[in-house]
């Protein structure tokens, strides 16, 4: 049986996270849930299989990330692009939880894209947008925001997309543990800020690193 996360228990863990959701939002990210179990039977899309997990590990995580995005937006809409997106993690979960904005999710994994393609057309996401190939090979209109979960080191998530942020927009980076090394290893004009970040029922370290250019 394919792990689900219901709606109420979605509901519940973003709140405690100060994150507002509505009935078709929640429907949608428990939907979301469901797809990616599914999928995740037969294309190994991700490690986590208990619905417990799926629920913390991934929903809840991805969903931590919506008050700095909203906070560097300032709520308006915004191009974002999110870097190996797997399994839409945490592109997708965003884009149900900030539908002003759109998102481009990249993989260089066409099963990975097969099943982003999926869950766009299956939740009628129509700010998502679902590109296979390397991000370095990506021309694209530069974006606002670029964000990635636990996606290479700093460093390598800023030479990649250097050239796809706008001047002024700011990386978004979700990491486990805070990353000292690969925090001293980041370009001289890469200004970082550190943000620990705690999530529901979630016994684990996670940080948030938010880079600009000086």
């Amino acid at each position: 049986m394919p792990p689900e996360a219901s709606a109420e228990a979605i509901g519940a863990g973003a709140a405690g996270l100060g994150v507002a959701l509505d009935a078709a939002q929640l429907h949608k990210l428990a939907a979301y849930a469901g797809l990616l179990g599914r999928w995740n039977a037969t294309h190994n899309l991700t490690a986590i299989r208990s619905k417990e997990e799926m629920l913390t590990h991934h929903l809840l995580d991805s969903l931590s990330l919506v008050p700095h995005l909203e906070r560097v937006t300032q709520r308006a809409s915004a191009r974002v692009l999110d870097v190996g997106s797997g399994g839409g993690l945490p592109g997708i979960v965003l884009a149900i939880a900030v539908p002003q904005s759109r998102f481009t999710l990249v993989d260089a994994v066409r099963k990975k894209c097969a099943f982003l393609t999926q869950a766009r057309l299956d939740l009628h996401l129509d700010n998502v947008e679902v590109v296979h190939g390397r991000v370095e090979a990506l021309r694209e209109p530069p974006f606002d925001v670029v964000v990635s979960r636990a996606l290479a080191t700093l460093a390598q998530f800023v030479d990649w997309t250097r050239s796809l942020l706008k001047p002024g927009g700011c990386w978004l980076a979700m990491k486990g543990r805070r990353p000292a090394d690969e925090l001293a290893g980041l370009p001289p004009d890469v200004l970082a800020t550190v943000v620990p970040l705690t999530v529901p029922g979630l016994g684990e370290q996670r940080h948030l690193i938010e880079m600009r250019t000086a």
